[in-house]
């Protein structure tokens, strides 16, 4: 099958696993947010309980306190009764008995409970919530650029495999030529046995050149089918050359690199967290509500079915947790303040890394330009020379050689320039890039 650079692409953003998962995680850090969304609404609950207890409850209240100023009140006015005395003291050997609650209770309840004030808990964990969506949606940007880097590389891997094998099945198709005409000049005996054992020495070198050359060809090829997930039984064409561009990067550094950018991200949920841990000092207030549904066994005078209300929790003091979790907030966001700073110090040495190898591939291409068409020369010149009679079988075969190592070096500095490129736009967070570059590059022509 014939593949470009842009199919090979697409066929990693569809198919590759380790996006696949960093789009997972995004959907969790999604998930994440929303349920931190979730402490902005009312929690409302139901509840429901049959009790059996051992007896009622009641209240019982002897009747002599009440008879005992009757009687005297009577004497009062009637020294000598004997039978009103004598019924209020019957009367007031009892005891008077109201039940509240009997000894079966069954109860279904409604609650609802709605913070209105915590302190800004609330908003700062929100905060913290849609931080950690942009964490992962960074850190899936991170993973693309990182597995286009590896494409690119393994694309361009195969690619300069396909043509170092084309170099050496040209150098190879050369040196039998010359094998050939060597022979036929040996049974002329215009030459001698060891000038002809010279070209064929040379033909099986290039022969076994080219089959070690076609093997890491395969193995280029198995490379590139596992990233973008194709089938093992297929042949895969490049359609998209090698090439040279220029540019220069290092100040983007701060601003785009993927690793800057979720430690920045990190300083903003440590600075959020921060602010919740202050927010311990503040009261939270909340609306309650209470709807008994249905209640058997518990009268309503005893216990009301609805009730509404305002209450409010303050953590006066907790043993000086609040204190520490601020501290650990604080000192964690001075250490991710330093991380950034050394980040961006060390990747600006990453630029310069990767921009050197494009530099020292560019410089290559230059110097192999004029040695690629001398080296043509030669070989022209040499092949003559030697059906003239006037060059040795050796000098045709050094000619040669010389022409497939300077060709397969010249593929090498492209490919060495367009996965610099690659890594270098990757750091930057901008592989996006790679393809104007590509456009507007100068492919290989050998």
């Amino acid at each position: 099958m014939e593949l470009s650079l842009e199919q090979s692409l697409t066929l990693l953003q569809s198919g590759n696993r380790s996006l696949k998962i960093a789009g997972k995680e995004v959907e969790m850090a999604k998930n994440e947010h929303q349920k931190l969304n979730a402490f902005w609404y009312p929690s409302i609950s139901a509840s429901g309980a049959y009790v059996h207890m051992s007896n009622p409850v009641e209240v019982r209240q002897p009747l002599n306190q009440f008879t005992d100023p009757a009687k005297e009140y009577i004497h009062s006015i009637i020294p000598d009764d004997q039978l009103i005395s004598s019924l209020l003291d019957k009367i007031g050997q009892n005891t008077l008995t109201l039940p509240l609650v009997s000894q079966n209770i069954t109860s279904i309840d409604a609650s609802l409970t709605w913070p209105i004030f915590t302190g800004g808990k609330r908003i700062y964990a929100s905060k913290i919530g849609k931080t950690l969506v942009s964490v992962a949606e960074v850190n899936r940007e991170q993973v693309g650029a990182t597995e286009q880097a590896k494409l690119i590389e393994c694309y361009f891997g195969l690619r300069l495999g396909q043509r170092v094998v084309e170099v050496k099945a040209e150098t190879y198709n050369s040196l039998q030529t010359h094998y050939e005409q060597a022979l036929k000049l040996e049974q002329q005996g215009m030459i001698n046995r060891a000038e002809r054992l010279v070209a064929q020495v040379s033909m099986e070198e290039a022969k076994r050149e080219l089959e070690s050359a076609r093997k890491d060809l395969d193995v280029a090829a198995q490379a590139l089918k596992s990233l973008i997930n194709i089938e093992d039984g297929k042949d895969i064409h490049t359609t998209t050359s090698l090439f040279i561009s220029a540019g220069y990067f290092k100040e983007m550094i701060p601003y785009n690199n993927y690793l800057v950018n979720q430690l920045k991200l990190q300083e903003n949920i440590a600075d959020n967290q921060l602010k919740i841990g202050r927010t311990g000092y503040l009261p939270n207030i909340a609306l309650i509500g209470k709807q008994t549904l249905y209640a058997d066994g518990l009268d309503k005078y005893l216990m009301p079915r609805t009730m509404i209300g305002v209450g409010f929790t303050w953590n006066i003091f907790d043993g000086l947790d609040r204190e520490k979790r601020i501290r650990q907030a604080r000192l964690t966001s001075q250490s991710l303040a330093i991380g950034k700073d050394k980040a961006v110090t060390d990747l600006q040495v990453g630029v310069d890394k990767f921009y050197t190898q494009m530099q020292n591939a560019m410089d290559n291409v230059k110097a192999l330009n004029t040695t690629l068409e001398m080296s043509t020369e030669l070989v022209r010149i040499r092949e003559k020379s030697f059906k003239e009679g006037m060059a040795t079988s050796s000098d045709v075969v050094d000619a040669e050689v010389m022409l497939s190592k300077v060709k397969t070096a010249f593929l090498l500095a492209y490919y060495q320039y367009d996965v610099a490129l690659a890594n270098l736009l990757s750091l930057c967070g901008i592989p996006e890039a790679f393809h104007q570059y590509r456009m507007d590059g100068k492919t290989e022509i050998l």
